[in-house]
């Protein structure tokens, strides 16, 4: 274990080699969700376990935008959403109730993405919800989730149906509110969310287009589905991940920090 110190002269101590891998994974997946323009101000949050430690997760601190999210400033907290290791921040604790639902009842979840996106809630108000519209969609066919509107989400009653509604799956619509996405790795669930929400994109404008359109059977659309879950792990061995950080790297490398 090591101590880190920041520019401001603040000191991170005892930080594992892992716990600070997957800071570094969460900071840069703050960063590209910016970059890609999913974010809503200063609401929602992105939280990750802390490896080998089951009931501890990331957070981002409250008040600063993902733009200036970094390795040291991401908040360790409970299941709870309590402050447990020194921080110079504090977090949202409202913000965390979807997010400890989620990291309670699935435990081979490790990262939990909500987002706002402007694409993602139009969809999660239409009736039909994610249609098989698209490859992008197509890749997720019959393997997402919905949870109906229940009011902003501060009450903890909430937590057992937003579970429940999940599920199994990785991908969860919350009805007039935006999108939920889950992942074993940060890597997972970024990939996850940036399929999910070009598929809302495409969705949307589709539909705003006025045109007949066509889904494909739904033998189809599930031998697309599994040839994704078959084979998308083979095929870019991380090499997407990589990439992301080879990008960050030159244009905003102060993640790291």
């Amino acid at each position: 274990m090591e101590n880190l110190q920041r520019d401001d002269g603040w000191t991170l101590p005892d930080v594992e080699q892992s716990e600070w891998e997957a800071r570094t994974d969460l900071a840069a997946c703050y960063r590209m969700v910016a970059r890609l323009g999913m974010t809503d101000l200063l609401s929602n949050h992105i939280s990750l376990r802390v490896p080998g430690e089951d009931r501890h997760f990331l957070l981002n601190p409250f008040g600063l935008f993902y733009e200036e999210v970094t390795a040291t400033n991401l908040v360790k907290v409970d299941i709870e959403g309590n402050i447990v290791s020194e921080s110079a921040f504090g977090i949202n604790p409202a913000g965390f109730v979807i997010h400890s639902a989620v990291h309670k009842g699935r435990h081979d979840v490790a990262c939990v993405i909500h987002t706002h996106t402007r694409a993602g809630v139009a969809v999660s108000c239409q009736r039909n919800g994610l249609q098989p519209l698209s490859q992008h969609a197509i890749r997720y066919y019959n393997r997402i989730a919905y949870h109906d509107y229940e009011g902003v989400a501060l009450d903890l009653d909430e937590q057992e149906r937003l579970v429940e509604h999940l599920g199994t799956h990785n991908i969860m619509f919350l009805r007039n509110h935006g999108l939920l996405v889950c992942g074993a790795t940060v890597r997972e669930a970024f990939e996850r969310l940036y399929y999910i929400e070009m598929a809302c994109k495409i969705q949307v404008d589709i539909l705003s287009a006025g045109e007949e359109v066509i889904l494909p059977s739904h033998d189809v659309c599930e031998k697309t589905a599994r040839q994704y879950e078959e084979n998308s792990d083979s095929i870019l061995a991380g090499r997407d991940w990589v990439a992301v950080l080879r990008l960050l790297d030159q244009m905003s490398p102060d993640f790291r920090k």
